[in-house]
């Protein structure tokens, strides 16, 4: 087994490294202080090909693997988990179903705009009442004459306050059966639509959305693939999305993990760094340790990704590693820095609080163990 990264593959982070520091950095702070985030960065993505990583060259994209979606997810997480939350949320769970199963006019249209950064998507799966049972979900989409009827609600939907369309799950039978969830695309904005901003705790330049359907009309050719029951096609881009949730991980791990080593080697005490202290070397070692093996665990994942033999265990082990270890190493790095480490001029705190999220968000921890025990027979 190689692990060695391909010239392709180099060439891709060190871009992306490039990117991060001239066209990212310089606005995290404004952004995350007024939790807005700056929309002109998605046609800079778009200009960059970003959003088309793993999408066949014939439909716009450039045909790379999931190692290639997991390195670029790492290096934008080490600076922003808030941009990384945003790119994800269009290029993966909006675009993704499109190219999977949509019409070719739904192609045409969306897929190709969403890739140039022209359309901003969102996935609005989550609900206030139905928690993790997506067969639960409650919006309800209405059969009619030339079409459906919307009603219902979402919450915690990432890019909605910005988005020029959405991808929304509903329910078009009423059995708890998987052909009862179906996908609408739905275009933004749409008068019997309301959504509201949420304000976070974590990544709070990545905007969120609380979503009212209001007997929101939606013509036939919205549905996605143009057939009802995509509910698999949900399921499997959630499962592929926690391989790329665990490359986040790695990513807010590393950013606080990089700080803290940065502020060890500077900060003095009885003249020396604190590096030198034992205690201090010790913590660092084992932060750099826990990256380093939850790394290994999303390049597995990536290879069952791209040799299609991913299950849904397998994802749930890599995400429930990946993300338990960004919580713990933030967390070492604010101690790293000590009172400076709570300080809003340090962005570990930051990292930390981003880190949160995603023990939570994609499916919480308790969920991936209740996969990976299911998996034991």
């Amino acid at each position: 087994m190689d692990f060695a990264l391909s010239p392709e593959h180099v060439q891709l982070r060190d871009l992306i490294k490039r990117f991060c520091k001239t066209e990212i950095t310089p606005l995290i702070t404004q952004a995350e202080e007024t939790e807005t985030f700056p929309v002109e960065i998605f046609r800079k993505w778009g200009d960059l090909g970003l959003f088309g990583l793993r999408y066949p060259e014939a439909e716009g994209g450039a045909g790379m693997d999931k190692l290639a979606d997991c390195i670029v997810r790492e290096e934008l997480s080490a600076v922003s988990q808030s941009f990384a939350t945003s790119w994800s949320a269009h290029c993966h769970l909006s675009l993704w179903p499109v190219w999977r199963v949509g019409t070719d006019a739904q192609k045409s249209h969306y897929l190709k705009a969403g890739l140039s950064g022209r359309l901003i998507g969102a996935f609005a799966l989550s609900e206030p009442d139905t928690g993790s049972n997506i067969r639960e979900l409650k919006t309800r989409a209405v059969k009619e004459q030339g079409g459906y009827r919307l009603r219902g609600s979402k919450l915690y939907i990432s890019n909605a306050p910005l988005a020029n369309f959405m991808l929304v799950a509903a329910r078009t039978r009423p059995e708890l059966t998987n052909d009862a969830i179906s996908l609408f695309i739905v275009d933004l904005p749409n008068p019997a639509i309301s959504i509201s901003k949420l304000n976070k705790e974590g990544i709070r330049a990545s905007e969120t959305g609380l979503i009212q359907f209001d007997d929101v009309f939606v013509p036939d050719d919205a549905l996605l693939g143009g057939y009802e029951g995509t509910y698999p096609i949900i399921l499997e881009s959630l499962t592929e999305n926690r391989v790329g949730v665990a490359a986040n991980a790695v990513g807010m791990a590393r950013g606080a993990f990089e700080a803290a080593l940065d502020f060890a080697k500077t900060r003095l005490v009885s003249g020396k760094p604190i590096l030198k202290f034992q205690a201090i070397g010790h913590r660092l070692a084992d932060m750099a340790a826990e990256i380093d093996a939850a790394r290994c665990m999303v390049f597995y994942g990536a290879w069952h990704v791209d040799n299609k033999t991913l299950d849904a265990a397998t994802a749930a082990k890599v995400k429930l590693i990946a993300t338990e270890m960004a919580v713990r190493v933030t967390e070492s790095a604010i101690r790293v820095f000590g009172g400076a480490g709570i300080m809003r001029e340090s962005p570990v705190g930051r990292f930390h609080r981003d880190a949160l999220v995603y023990v939570i968000g994609d499916g919480t921890v308790e969920i991936q163990r209740n996969i990976i025990a299911r998996s034991f027979g």
